[in-house]
C-alpha cells in the first residue's frame, strides 16, 4: 500500500473515531503520550480515572528531522572484489530525513485492566507498518473481588513488550515517539528490546521493586531448544518527593540470561537511529544500515548487564545518570567481554508549565571488540534545547559531536568523527 495513502487512512480513522466516540480521554494507570508523560517512569497506583466500562483510546506520534552533519575518518583503504573502497565514507550533507510515526492503541478491558498495542507506521528500517508489541497491564483483580493488597501495591504486565531494564528506556526516542526524550539521539549503546514474558511490579511509599521472566529473544520461538534459556530481569529503587520541589529517584536493574539463539538487548531497536548515514560507507542503504552512530557490543548468546540510574529534579533543574556494565559473548566466543557505558544528562526547564528547556549530555562507551582484544572507546556530546509549543507539539534543536578511538587502521571507524546540527519536530497525542 502507498505510504501516503496509509497515513491518510489511519489519521482519518483516528479523527473520525475521536469525534464520534470521544476517544482521547485519559486512561486508568497510563502514561500520557504528550508533555504530561515527561519524567514519568512506571505507571503509578493512583486510581485517578473512573472506570466507565470498556473503552478504546487511539493516539499517535509523528516526528520529522532536519539534519546537517558531517563525518570523517582516517582508516586505510580496503578494496572489495569490485575494487570499491569499503572504508570510504558516504558523502552526506544537509536535508530532511524520513518522517517516522507510531499508532498507539489503549483499551480498558475491565476495571484496572488495560491493553496496549503500538504499531510503527513508518520507520527508518522498515517502510511498511508493523507491530512493535502488545501487552495486558493488570492493576486490579475485579474477577477476584478486587483485593486491596493487589490494587494498592502491585502491577502485572504480560505480553510481548518493552522490557523494564533500567530507566533510560523511559526517556529514549521510540521511532515516532520523541516526546519524552530531551535530546534527538539515544545513548550510543541503546538498551532496548521487546521480549515475550511477564513482569510483576511492586510500589509503596516511594519504594519500588520489579521481577520479570522473558524468553530472552525479540521474537521468541521453539526451534533449537538447546540454545534457548529464560531471561531474568530485576529492578529495585526509590522514587519520591522528599522535600518541597525536590524529587529523588534511584534505581538499580539487572538483566541476565545464560544463553540465547540471538539476544538483542543492545540491538532490539529495529526502527533506526536519528543520525542518518553517519560513519557509513558508499555501499550503505538507509534501511540496511539503520543503526548509524550507535554501537552494539555483540553479546548475543549469554549476557549479564546491570545499570544504576539516579534522577534528581529540583524545581526546573534535572539530572539523570546512567552507569552501566554489560558482560557476555557470542556463541562462537570462549570468553566473555565486558563493556562499560557512562551517560550524564543535565537540563533546566523554565517558563510557564516548563515549556522551554536547555540540556546537555555526555555519553561514553568502552570495551573490547568481538573477535579481537582491541580495546576501543566512543564518546559523544549533545547540547541543545526544546520548546513545547503546546502539550502535544515539541520542537528540538541539538548539536552533536561523536568521536571514535582505538579502532584498527583497517576499520572504517578508525579516527572517526561526526558532528553537526539536528532539528526535530514532534507531535504526540
Amino acid at each position: 500500500m502507498n505510504k501516503g495513502l496509509l497515513f491518510s487512512i489511519v489519521f482519518f480513522s483516528i479523527t473520525v473515531a475521536g469525534f464520534s466516540q470521544g476517544l482521547q480521554r485519559d486512561m486508568q494507570f497510563w502514561r500520557p503520550y504528550d508533555q504530561r508523560g515527561v519524567n514519568v517512569f512506571e505507571t503509578g497506583k493512583a486510581d485517578s480515572v473512573a472506570y466507565e466500562g470498556m473503552r478504546v483510546r487511539i493516539g499517535g506520534h509523528f516526528t520529522q528531522q532536519y539534519q546537517n552533519i558531517s563525518h570523517s575518518n582516517t582508516s586505510e583503504a580496503v578494496l572489495n572484489a569490485n575494487g570499491v573502497n569499503t572504508n570510504q565514507l558516504m558523502e552526506i550533507g544537509s536535508g530532511t530525513n524520513l518522517a517516522t510515526a507510531n499508532l498507539n492503541i489503549d483499551v480498558i478491558l475491565a476495571d484496572g485492566i488495560r491493553l496496549n498495542l503500538i504499531t510503527y507506521l513508518s520507520s527508518r528500517h522498515h517502510p511498511e507498518a508493523w507491530v512493535k508489541g502488545g501487552y495486558i497491564q493488570v492493576d486490579k483483580l475485579p474477577f477476584f473481588g478486587n483485593p486491596e493488597w493487589f490494587s494498592k501495591y502491585l502491577t502485572l504486565r504480560v505480553g510481548h513488550m518493552e522490557i523494564n531494564y533500567g530507566d533510560a528506556h523511559f526517556r529514549r526516542t521510540d521511532n515516532g515517539n520523541a516526546m519524552w526524550n530531551p535530546f534527538v539521539g539515544n545513548y550510543i549503546m541503546d538498551a532496548f528490546t521487546t521480549e515475550v514474558g511477564a513482569e510483576l511490579f511492586f510500589q509503596s511509599n516511594g519504594w519500588l521493586a520489579m521481577a520479570a521472566v522473558t524468553g530472552g529473544e525479540i521474537q521468541g520461538g521453539i526451534t533449537n531448544p538447546q540454545a534457548r534459556r529464560n531471561n531474568f530481569i530485576g529492578k529495585f529503587g526509590y522514587d519520591n518527593v522528599v522535600a518541597e520541589d525536590l524529587r529523588v529517584r534511584l534505581t538499580g536493574s539487572i538483566y541476565t540470561t545464560p544463553g540465547s539463539n540471538r539476544n538483542t538487548l543492545w540491538g532490539g531497536d529495529r526502527t533506526g537511529s536519528r543520525y542518518y548515514w553517519v560513519m557509513e560507507n558508499t555501499l550503505a542503504s538507509v534501511s540496511g544500515n539503520f543503526t548509524s552512530g550507535r554501537f552494539n557490543p555483540n553479546q548475543t548468546d549469554n549476557i549479564t548487564a546491570w545499570v544504576i540510574n539516579p534522577f534528581i529534579k529540583y524545581k526546573g533543574l534535572e539530572f539523570f545518570g546512567n552507569f552501566e556494565q554489560s558482560t557476555g559473548s557470542t556463541a562462537a566466543e570462549t570468553e566473555n567481554r565486558t563493556w562499560n557505558q557512562l551517560g550524564l544528562d543535565l537540563m533546566y526547564r523554565f517558563g510557564n508549565q516548563e515549556k522551554f528547556y536547555v540540556a546537555g549530555r555526555y555519553n561514553e562507551v568502552n570495551g573490547p571488540l568481538s573477535g579481537s582484544n582491541l580495546e576501543v572507546s566512543i564518546d559523544r556530546i549533545q547540547v541543545g534545547g526544546g520548546w513545547f509549543v503546546t502539550k502535544n507539539i515539541l520542537a528540538k534543536i541539538e548539536y552533536v559531536n561523536q568521536n571514535y578511538s582505538g579502532f584498527a587502521s583497517t576499520d572504517i571507524r578508525n579516527g572517526g568523527r561526526f558532528h553537526g546540527l539536528m532539528i526535530e519536530g514532534v507531535v504526540g497525542f
